[in-house]
């Protein structure tokens, strides 16, 4: 092995630099002539025409029998318009409680609120359900069933307060009912969140009307079956007044206490209202305690009868009835209670105006075959000019090179 001098290595480095010299002399020589470039491109059309052909021809394939014609479904509605103390405040303030700071921040109006319900992933999750998403679009998971959901549907409010839902999809009859139902959704979703005051009273009183529905019911068959084991139909007399005077002071105190529940549910055990309540529940109980133990002593002037000694069939017969008419005064509140709250919260409640429903569309709304046939051969003669550009700057690269390594 032959072992480079400190001269060598000197020769090799002055003919580097004298190479490197010669390609830049070159290269400042040459330089980039436009009229050139238009000649080199005009010498190699037929070059760059393949290269549109064959794009065009490609796109054309692609576009006539890969893609599928799409068709959009348009429904349009009116969200209500908030004013202050509304119930679109209020559903406006549960929903910014709960932490929505993606698809619901930045609110400015109403239609902010509802285009971000829409796109929730519990409106999506409902449709896909709904309209076995999965099988249509042909995925596993459910998250990506949603995004593809999300890409085909779009929500735009327009200056006149109006919100247009748009549905694409390969199935004109789909795409309208995926339309209409993002406003079922919406009727649900909107239902559920605006939960007024009122709508909590409402609950309450329906649960507690369902609840004494059935007592009531039971009370009655137990009078029936009284009424069949001791024949008596109708026992009159002083025991009648003091039993009906007992059974009106126990749906008093059952009243009260259901208006005490409501109370307590927004307010605390120390507030005026409550303790008030409390009060008079305990005056009543007071006052039906002496009445049930009043068996034997009598005030001058008195109309009640000791139920003591009222006979033992009869008694049993009259507890029965004081057990159904109490049942069915306590049911006659709470009804009364019950459409007073329902009627409240109808008031306040949210309403969506539907102001077209989707239709079927009849014509397509894309692909747009002559865009994409454009675009492609457009590319094509993008690619095609590169092409020639390159190769032509790669030959005149490896001349340069000769040039330098066997100068004249």
């Amino acid at each position: 092995m032959q072992l480079e001098t400190p001269l060598n290595v000197g020769e090799r480095s002055s003919e580097t630099e004298e190479k490197l010299q010669r390609l830049d002399a070159i290269s400042a020589k040459d330089g980039i002539d436009l009229i050139q470039v238009v000649a080199l491109l005009w010498r190699n059309k037929k070059t760059i025409s393949r290269f549109v052909l064959l794009t065009g021809v490609l796109t054309t394939l692609v576009a006539f029998f890969v893609l599928k014609p799409t068709f959009t479904a348009n429904a349009v509605f009116l969200p209500p318009q908030s004013a202050p103390g509304s119930a679109m405040n209020q559903l406006m303030g549960q929903i910014g409680s709960l932490g929505a700071v993606g698809a619901l921040g930045g609110l400015k109006s109403s239609g902010d609120v509802y285009i971000g319900i829409l796109g929730s992933r519990t409106i999506a999750d409902m449709l896909v359900k709904r309209f076995d998403l999965q099988s249509v679009y042909k995925t596993k998971r459910l998250s990506d069933t949603e995004t593809m959901l999300k890409n085909n549907s779009k929500f735009v409010a327009g200056k006149d307060s109006l919100i247009t839902i748009s549905v694409v999809d390969d199935d004109p009859q789909r795409a309208a009912s995926l339309a209409n139902g993002y406003l079922d959704a919406l009727y649900e979703q909107n239902g559920r969140l605006a939960l007024t005051e009122s709508g909590q009273r409402r609950v309450f009183f329906e649960q507690q009307l369902v609840r004494e529905k059935d007592v009531l019911a039971d009370a009655e068959v137990e009078l029936k079956k009284t009424q069949e084991q001791t024949g008596m139909i109708i026992p009159a007399g002083q025991a009648q007044v003091a039993i009906e005077a007992m059974q009106q002071l126990r749906a008093q105190i059952t009243s009260r206490q259901v208006g005490l529940g409501v109370l307590q549910q927004s307010a605390t055990d120390r507030n005026p209202e409550v303790v008030r309540s409390q009060i008079e529940i305990e005056r009543l109980q007071e006052q039906l305690r002496k009445l049930e133990n009043n068996s034997s002593q009598r005030t001058p002037g008195s109309v009640d009868a000791p139920t003591a000694k009222v006979p033992e069939l009869a008694l049993e017969y009259v507890r029965k009835q004081r057990e159904v008419k109490y049942h069915e005064t306590l049911f006659e509140l709470l009804a009364r209670q019950y459409e007073s709250a329902r009627l409240d919260e109808s008031r306040e409640a949210p309403l969506l105006q539907v102001v077209d429903k989707a239709i079927v569309p009849d014509r397509k709304s894309g692909p747009h075959r002559a865009l994409l046939v454009l675009g492609g051969s457009s590319l094509g003669l993008i690619a095609g000019v590169l092409w020639v550009i390159l190769r032509d700057a790669f030959k005149n690269y490896s001349r340069s090179l000769s040039a330098i390594d066997n100068p004249q």
